[in-house]
C-alpha cells in the first residue's frame, strides 16, 4: 500500500490538522500535519523567512555528517530521539548535548513503537497493542530524555508518524503536542541524496521539515545537508519547535 505524501496544499497555516490516510492493519490512522504558526501565543503576527528542521533518531546510528554541518553553519534543529537510540549512541548524544543552543531533543518514544493500537505492523514496525502500550512508550521516552538532558520534552512524534485517533488523544492527555510535519525530506532515509536535497530546497516559509539523522550508511544524509544549505543561501532561517506555540 502506498501512503501519499502530505503537502503544503493539505495544510492550514498555523494549525495542526488531522488528515485521513489509508487503513493500516485494518484500522484507520491519521497523521497530524504541522506548520509553524503565523502568530505568537499572545497573538503577535510573525513574519520572516523561517522554517523548522526536525530530524528523527529512531534506532540505528548517528549521522555525524548532518550534525557537524548544522553546527558549522549555526543551523537549529529539533531532534526526536528514542530511548534506544540514546543508549546505542552515547557519543552522538554527547555531541548533540554539547550544542544545546542549536539542538533541542524531543520525544520519539522509548522503543520506536508506532502509536497505532491493535497490533499488526506499519512499515515493518510492530504497532502498540493498546493505549497502555502507547502511554508507556511516550512516558518512558520522556523519562529517558529528561534523565539525559535535565529538561522534560514537550513534543512527541511516534514511530512512522502514524497514529490511531485514540492514541493522539491519549498522548495529548499526557501533556504532549503531537509533532507532525508539512514536508517529508527523505521518506525514512530511503531516497537518494539528490532527491532529498531537491525536496528540502523547495521548502516554503513555515514548513516543518522531517528527515532522519540515524542512517550514516545511506546517501540521504548528504542530501539533507545539501538541501538545508541551499535554503540557508536563499536566506531561510531555522527555528526550534519549542520556540513557538503549537497552534
Amino acid at each position: 500500500m502506498t501512503v501519499p505524501d502530505i503537502t503544503r496544499r493539505d495544510l492550514v497555516a498555523g494549525a495542526i490538522t488531522a488528515l485521513p490516510l489509508p487503513a493500516f492493519a485494518g484500522r484507520e490512522t491519521v497523521a497530524p500535519a504541522l506548520r509553524l504558526p503565523i502568530r505568537t501565543p499572545d497573538g503577535t503576527p510573525i513574519g520572516g523567512n523561517v522554517a523548522a528542521l526536525t530530524l528523527d533518531a529512531c534506532s540505528g546510528r548517528f549521522d555525524e555528517r548532518i550534525a557537524r554541518a548544522l553546527v558549522e553553519n549555526e543551523i537549529r534543529a529539533t531532534i526526536f530521539v528514542t530511548g534506544i537510540w540514546m543508549r546505542w549512541n552515547p557519543a552522538g548524544l554527547a555531541y548533540l548535548l554539547a550544542h544545546r543552543h542549536l539542538f533541542d531533543l524531543q520525544n520519539h518514544g522509548a522503543r520506536h513503537i508506532p502509536a497505532v493500537v491493535g497490533g499488526g505492523t506499519i512499515f515493518g514496525l510492530p504497532c502498540a497493542g493498546d493505549l497502555d502500550d502507547v502511554r508507556r512508550e511516550v512516558q518512558q521516552g520522556a523519562a529517558a530524555i529528561q534523565a539525559a538532558t535535565g529538561a522534560a520534552p514537550r513534543w512527541y512524534r511516534g514511530a512512522s508518524a502514524r497514529y490511531s485517533p485514540s492514541a493522539i488523544r491519549a498522548i495529548e492527555e499526557l501533556g504532549f503536542a503531537v509533532a507532525g510535519y508539512s514536508l517529508s525530506a527523505d521518506l525514512g532515509a530511503s531516497l537518494p541524496a539528490g532527491a532529498v536535497a531537491a525536496r528540502i530546497a523547495g521548502a516554503a516559509p513555515g514548513d516543518v521539515i522531517i528527515g532522519h539523522i540515524n542512517h550514516p550508511e545511506r546517501p540521504s544524509g548528504a542530501g539533507i545537508v545539501a538541501g538545508v544549505l541551499a535554503l540557508r543561501r536563499r536566506g531561510m532561517d531555522f527555528e526550534l519547535l519549542t520556540s513557538r506555540s503549537a497552534v
